[in-house]
This record gives structure tokens, C-alpha cells and sequence, in this order.
């Protein structure tokens, strides 16, 4: 049996009942049935939007502001796009439908659908 998808409430710091946090959320667009690993931040300063059945692993940070260089643009993560454990996802950057990220990946371009990506700076492994 499937189990019901809940979605996230926040407190008045954008932390969630799992432990992960949002800053910004009102620039924050969550899909359907989305899952986000505990001590993952979520910069929504200049927008972040995650599509339906998106899993993101835990303690990964997603950046749409860095205070670091002065990039910034929306992030978005398309459906079913899967995110690996530590990994950072650098501003203004899409990442495509059905697209597997490695656990501790630095994100820095936009990645396109059905490919599997990997290593700091990310780099193509193969097609899905």
C-alpha cells in the first residue's frame, strides 16, 4: 500500500517537521509527492521551484542566491529528478525530467532530461 504524501508546514524560520529548511518561501514552488532528506537547506531568495515526484537526498543545499560570487537566477528541479546526498546545486540552474545527480555533486550548469551526472563540478556519466 502506497502511503499518503503530507505536505511540508513550515515555522517562522522555514524549518519543516523532517529538518529540512526553506529560506524564502514564499519564492518556493513544491511539487506533489516530493521528498527532501533531512538537513537539506533550500535558498529560495530569487525562486526555487521542484516539480512532482522529485527526491532529494539528505543534506544538500540548493542555492538560488550565492552572497560567495553574486550569481543568482531560479533553480528548478523538473518531475522525477533525483538528487544524491550532499550534493550543492549553484544558482540559475535547471536540472531535467528524470535526471539522476550523484550523492556530493556540485551542480554549476543545467543538466538536461534521462541522464545521469556526477563528481565536483558535475560531469555526464551516461543516458538513461
Amino acid at each position: 500500500m502506497k502511503s499518503k504524501w503530507i505536505e511540508p508546514k513550515y515555522d517562522k524560520y522555514g524549518m519543516t517537521q523532517w529538518s529540512w529548511r526553506v529560506l524564502h518561501t514564499e519564492n518556493f514552488v513544491l511539487g506533489k509527492r516530493v521528498e527532501i532528506g533531512t538537513f537539506t537547506i533550500i535558498d529560495a531568495t530569487k525562486g526555487v521551484v521542484i516539480e512532482n515526484n522529485t527526491k532529494i537526498g539528505w543534506g544538500c543545499s540548493i542555492l538560488s542566491y550565492s552572497s560567495i560570487d553574486g550569481k543568482k537566477g531560479r533553480v528548478i528541479l523538473k518531475k522525477n529528478s533525483k538528487i544524491g546526498a550532499n550534493s550543492v546545486i549553484l544558482p540559475n540552474v535547471t536540472i531535467g525530467e528524470n535526471t539522476i545527480i550523484g550523492a556530493n555533486s556540485l551542480v554549476n550548469r543545467n543538466i538536461p532530461a534521462n541522464e545521469i551526472w556526477v563528481g565536483s563540478p558535475v560531469r555526464k556519466l551516461r543516458e538513461i
